[in-house]
């Protein structure tokens, strides 16, 4: 094992020993799971916006974190760092048999549906006949990125639209439902929204992650390029409304919707 790696794992042993950090220690699987969250993000993030030197810290908190449950389950006799490799090495082997066990080329289409029959050969054997064709798709996942999941999933067993304008119109159809719904119980900032809009808000939800998926687009990253896009214009109306002498928020609609015209032709 490389001697930096060997370092890292003596550091860890080290922030757990009896002597060692007392926030360390005191962590858990489930306590440092939002941290472990968070530093994925944070890589996506620095692969997103291009920064190679970002992306190696990133990555570096990113293997920290593994290092760190490795540790936690090392105390409590379960595995350690040395089997969590050899088993994501043992998996990846397992996977690509086309490459380690001489099954011809594949193209890399093909390569994706190989994986994922293995995936869920894996699931098969793992859940039982219980698991069935949605089993083993986490809760904690963001809920874009299990919805994309459950349908994908959902859509191998045959249960799919055939053309993406169906599911576009299955995305009008959600639409019209939320407008029912909101009619029927007029929206009071004073209340909390009913049931029925709350539920009528998450089936347009999957049905809009479910048309991504259809038009072969990654409805999470598309969000967030969508909300960096909103970011960008809002802080340039603010600027805007500022050299122009005046207060955004003290502008009406109709003149906020006017800058926020003028900054998208701007672009």
């Amino acid at each position: 094992m490389n001697s930096r790696l060997l370092d890292l794992l003596a550091i860890m042993e080290r922030l757990r020993a009896p002597d060692g950090c007392p926030w360390d220690r005191q962590q858990t699987f489930a306590s440092i799971a939002p941290y472990t969250i968070e530093e994925a993000y944070e890589v996506a993030d620095a692969i997103e916006r291009g920064d190679l030197q970002h992306l190696k810290e990133e990555l570096g908190d990113l293997l920290f974190q593994v290092v760190f449950h490795a540790q936690i389950a090392r105390e409590a006799g379960e595995f350690d760092f040395e089997a969590v490799a050899a088993a994501i090495g043992d998996k990846l082997v397992r996977r690509h048999p086309h490459v380690f066990a001489q099954g011809g080329a594949l193209t890399a289409a093909e390569q994706s549906i190989a994986w994922e029959e293995a995936k869920a050969h894996e699931r098969g054997a793992a859940d039982g006949a219980n698991g069935g064709a949605l089993g083993g798709v986490p809760q904690a996942l963001p809920a874009l990125m299990r919805a994309y999941k459950l349908s994908r999933r959902a859509a191998r067993v045959g249960f799919d639209f055939e053309h993406a304008g169906q599911t576009a119109d299955k995305v009008a159809e959600e639409l019209a439902e939320v407008r029912e719904a909101a009619n029927r119980t007029p929206v009071d900032g004073a209340a909390a929204p009913s049931r029925e809009i709350v539920e009528e808000i998450g089936d347009l939800l999957f049905a809009v992650a479910n048309l991504a998926r259809k038009l072969d687009v990654d409805a999470e990253a598309a969000l967030r390029a969508a909300n960096a896009k909103f970011e960008r214009r809002f802080r340039a109306m603010e600027t805007l409304s500022a050299q122009r002498g005046e207060e955004f928020a003290a502008m009406n609609l109709a003149a906020q919707e006017r800058l926020w015209q003028e900054v998208k032709r701007g672009e």
